[in-house]
C-alpha cells in the first residue's frame, strides 16, 4: 500500500480523467504508473539514439530539430 500527496490541480486533473475515462482514480494511477514503468523499461530506439543523431557528422547538435530553418537559410544563401 502507498499513500501519495498530490497538489490540487493534480487531483482535479485526475478527477477529471478519471471520471471521463469511466475508472476509478485508482485504476487510472495504476494504469498511468504500469505505462510509465513500461515505456522506462523498453524506452524506443529514438529515445536510446537521441543524444547522437545528427550530431557528429556536422557538429551541429541541432539538425535534426532545425532542419526546416537550416535548409532554407542554405536556399537563400544560393541565390
Amino acid at each position: 500500500m502507498i499513500t501519495l500527496r498530490l497538489d490540487s490541480e493534480l487531483e482535479k486533473s485526475i478527477n477529471t480523467l478519471a471520471r471521463q475515462m469511466g475508472v476509478t482514480k485508482s485504476e487510472l494511477i495504476r494504469k498511468s504508473i504500469t505505462a510509465f514503468i513500461e515505456k522506462a523499461e523498453h524506452p524506443s530506439a529514438w529515445e536510446l539514439g537521441n543524444n547522437l543523431f545528427g550530431k557528429y557528422a556536422s557538429g551541429q547538435e541541432n539538425l535534426s530539430q532545425e532542419r526546416k530553418v537550416i535548409v532554407k537559410d542554405k536556399i537563400r544563401a544560393k541565390r
